[in-house]
């Protein structure tokens, strides 16, 4: 992608150098997208939101004495820093509150980063320029290590340190309690037998609402994200499109959003490849410009998803039966809260075949597994319907995700009562789990979602048919 390309993808300030607050995660594609407002003269804001969650990696520090506290970064830009994010510059506590930053005068990256000045932003796609591939430049050591969760304190300095380099004012503010609710939402999920997925809920209740909130409070006009996703305009209002990269595509996890924070909200990367993001990071010299995606819920960095409900609904965890298809007792489990649809690893059944569990009934606290044939259903119900675009009056096509790694299938969409969908696939999908969300698009046009009731069998189908 040209520079000019890039530029064409940020919206225009209309006279005057329009305030955007960036949520700034300290991973690469947040700094890229600062990075990106500031060369377009926008007047930048970092915000990080601190979570409470603590850090798993031996490699970094764990004290989170000031995670309470919201901390601003001395103004004026940081020339010639540490090298390394994981030693930020220190920066005093603010006591009370969160103050206004000190006013600075309007600058580019290449003022503040004289060391970028005479380098190009990459070409990109149909160009002559191949964009740097990271794991050449990371190494093998690196380039495979991933980043388990974000949010943590080493993540704040990486963020703080880039805001610094930018000479952007930052500000870390501590949403401790209302996380924790996200973490009540995610093991109630489960002791219901419903998978969650956190991240669709953090944007929801918590990241988005509250850049919306701070920017106001602020005057800023704009809120911006490092997600894969990008804006685009259809029939005279904003709508949420897929990301220019499929396969870092994050538009699935924004279906939640209101239609009046896609009139606010700026996606820099969304026209962007990972290999481009990476390559600008890489010529802007950021110090986290190889640091590895995150792969894991944040709250959950150790993968052990089961502990975490356990802390949270001990009472939950009690003993039952697991039994086969045919209703046959093959063992039995000691929680149903460590289960989801379609799980095989960890089932302490021995069966000579691949088997998964194909049921979760709470009432009768009973794990039912099979052969994974018997995941395979075409039609689900789905509630707490979220349109992001006008949709037909009546049952609609569209291609239709029921996972973030699902590749979309085309189905019939249907509104069946107040917030309830019914989607019929046309062919049978593998493992439609209650709790996930639904999300149809047309094209690359994000319609709406839901949140997965259940499947439905072609026998429920038809009962269903009988009575409407």
């Amino acid at each position: 992608m040209s520079r000019s390309e890039i530029v064409a993808t940020i919206p225009a300030m209309a006279g005057k150098r329009e305030k955007v607050v960036v949520a700034m995660s300290g991973g690469v594609d947040s700094s890229v997208a600062a990075c990106l407002l500031v060369e377009q003269g926008y007047d930048v804001m970092g915000l990080f939101m601190r979570t409470g969650v603590q850090e798993v990696d031996p490699g970094r520090s764990t004290d989170t004495t000031d995670a309470t506290r919201p901390i601003p970064l001395s103004q004026g830009g940081i020339e010639g820093g540490p090298s390394s994010p994981a030693e930020p510059p220190p920066a005093p506590p603010c006591e009370g509150g969160v103050h206004d930053a000190l006013p600075i005068r309007a600058a580019t990256v290449r003022e503040r980063m004289p060391h970028a000045r005479d380098r190009p932003l990459p070409h990109g796609r149909g160009s002559d320029q191949k964009p740097a591939d990271p794991r050449e430049e990371v190494g093998p050591a690196t380039a495979t290590r991933q980043h388990q969760g974000c949010c943590s304190t080493s993540d704040a300095g990486d963020a703080r340190f880039v805001a610094g380099m930018l000479g952007i004012p930052f500000y870390a503010l501590n949403f401790e309690k209302e996380f924790d609710t996200l973490i009540d939402y995610f093991a109630d999920e489960y002791v219901r037998g419903r998978t969650p997925n956190p991240c669709i809920v953090c944007n929801d209740r918590l990241k988005f609402g509250k850049l919306v909130d701070y920017a106001d409070a602020v005057g800023a006009r704009y809120i911006a994200t490092g997600h894969y996703a990008r804006i685009a305009r259809r029939d005279g209002r904003n709508v949420l499109m897929r990301g220019r990269d499929r396969e870092k595509d994050q538009s699935y996890v924004l279906f939640g959003l209101g239609r009046m924070i896609l009139d606010r909200v700026l996606f820099p990367v969304g026209e962007l490849t990972k290999s481009e993001v990476r390559d600008i990071a890489t010529r802007f010299d950021l110090p986290n410009r190889d640091k590895p995606d995150s792969v894991e819920i944040c709250f959950v960095p150790d993968r052990d998803y089961a502990r975490v409900v356990r802390q949270r609904r001990p009472e939950a965890f009690v003993e039952g039966d697991v039994r086969d298809q045919t209703g046959r007792v093959i063992g039995r489990h000691k929680g149903i809260g460590q289960y989801t649809i379609g799980q095989r690893r960890g089932l302490g059944i021995a069966a000579g075949r691949p088997i998964y569990v194909t049921q979760l009934d709470v009432d009768s606290n009973t794990v039912t597994l099979g052969d994974g044939d018997v995941l395979l259903e075409k039609t689900l119900v789905a509630d707490g319907l979220n349109l992001l675009a006008e949709a037909p009056n009546g049952p609609f096509r569209a291609e239709v995700q029921i996972r973030y790694l699902h590749k979309a299938a085309p189905a019939t969409v249907e509104i069946v009562g107040e917030g309830k969908i019914r989607v019929t696939f046309d062919q049978p999908q593998r493992a439609i789990t209650p709790g996930q969300a639904v999300v149809f698009y047309d094209g690359d046009v994000v319609l709406g979602g839901a949140w997965i009731e259940r499947a439905e069998s072609d026998a429920e189908v038809l009962a269903a048919s009988a009575t409407a």
